[in-house]
């Protein structure tokens, strides 16, 4: 039985090398889910400026599609991912969107800062791209079957 579920993923992620790895993460876990017909939407903001713009629909993002799960970098240019995710949770067309920090932190206080400000997860990136796509994919496929308010 095929199970068809839209994800649009918002990336928020500065490093070019780390959005690849990320991209090729969740095209690999797609292709690897039996009986699931996954069509995954990736859209990039590489700052936190870039991504209030997207999520707030301002300037050309004006028609940015709603995303079902943000992938949030801590260490931006602009604005700094704490701020961004600030900013998600005190609105009230967006704090229902899971956001998932994926950091090189490993700083105590930042994790907890970011689960007190409504992070759905805070995970650490890994350094090799065969625990980077095993984690990513656990993760797409735990916010593929995770029941979500609209």
């Amino acid at each position: 039985m095929s199970i068809e579920h839209r994800m649009v993923i918002l990336v928020v992620e500065d490093e070019d090398q780390d959005y690849e790895l990320i991209e090729r993460s969740i095209r690999a876990a797609e292709k690897s889910q039996e009986g699931m017909s996954a069509r995954t939407e990736l859209h990039r903001a590489p700052d936190g400026a870039q991504a209030l713009d997207f999520l707030f629909r301002r300037g050309a993002y004006a028609d940015a599609p709603r995303p079902n799960l943000i992938l949030l970098d801590l260490r931006l240019p602009k604005l700094n991912g704490m701020e961004v995710l600030e900013q998600i949770k005190q609105d009230n067309r967006l704090r229902k969107i899971p956001v998932v920090v994926l950091t090189v932190s490993t700083d105590e206080e930042e994790m907890v800062r970011a689960y007190d400000s409504g992070a759905a997860g805070f995970l650490n990136k890994p350094t090799g791209p065969e625990q980077f796509s095993r984690l990513l994919s656990t993760v797409l496929e735990y916010w593929r079957i995770a029941r979500l308010p609209d």
